[in-house]
């Protein structure tokens, strides 16, 4: 016999985006193993059960991922219900697939809990729409932090300058100017608009713009942090 996880997504910030899925099975769990990202008004809401601090802080990890993983199999195997708590959805750059397969590989029950996305939520919660029928008709998200043990970029930076609509993308702060710098040196005009939304849907939320070729600089002298969705694209316009 083992107990349950949830990989849940909680979504973009607060409890009014939250799912009610969600919400129902985060107040039957034994165990809550939480990041950051939910925010602070979902993490005050937990139930009083036991609960562990996951977060990442930069490169600041309170747990590396392999012992995220063998902790929810630990408490699992103690037939314990436990929930995977993460910020927006668990399956789109949340790592919720490599926990899924780990979970698999032990035998261990899990259902996906989906939440709304912050690539989608956060630019519309300040007017930009990812897809518009005058601007952009098709919408790529990418990951502004690959794996750094990878040989190489595993993103065609040539297709993405050169192809229309909107890109948005995660965790892409830090490396901002080289996100940039790869897309103009692959063809993309300089001039395209570009937008970050730091906490979007929280208090202190705020929207930064400039051009591809402006962004970086701007960023740098406003501070920008994480957690910010950077948004490139003619969409930044309305």
């Amino acid at each position: 016999m083992t107990g349950k996880v949830y990989l849940v997504g909680s979504g973009p910030g607060g409890l009014g985006l939250m799912t009610f899925r969600a919400r129902e099975v985060i107040d039957k769990a034994d165990v809550i193993l939480y990041d950051q990202l939910p925010g602070d008004e979902i993490l005050a809401s937990l139930p009083d059960v036991e609960k562990v601090d996951v977060g990442k802080y930069g490169s600041v990890h309170t747990k590396e991922q392999d012992e995220i993983e063998r902790l929810m199999v630990k408490y699992a195997q103690e037939e314990k219900t436990v929930v995977r708590l993460k910020g927006g959805d668990p399956f789109l750059f949340g790592r919720g697939g490599e926990e899924m397969e780990t979970l698999r590989k032990f035998g261990i029950q899990c259902e996906m809990v989906p939440g709304v996305t912050s690539g989608i939520a956060v630019p519309e919660c300040v007017g930009i729409p990812v897809t518009h029928r005058s601007f952009a008709s098709q919408v790529t998200f990418l990951t502004g932090h690959e794996d750094p043990s990878k040989p190489e970029s595993a993103i065609n930076w040539k297709w993405l300058a050169e192809s229309p609509g909107t890109i948005v993308v995660y965790m892409g702060v830090k490396n901002l100017a080289k996100i940039a710098d790869a897309l103009i040196a692959n063809g993309m005009t300089a001039e395209k608009p570009v937008a970050i939304i730091e906490n979007g849907l929280r208090p202190n939320q705020r929207v930064t713009v400039g051009t591809l070729r402006t962004i970086a600089a701007i960023a740098a002298e406003r501070k920008v942090k994480p957690p910010s969705i950077i948004v490139i694209g003619e969409v930044v316009s309305l």
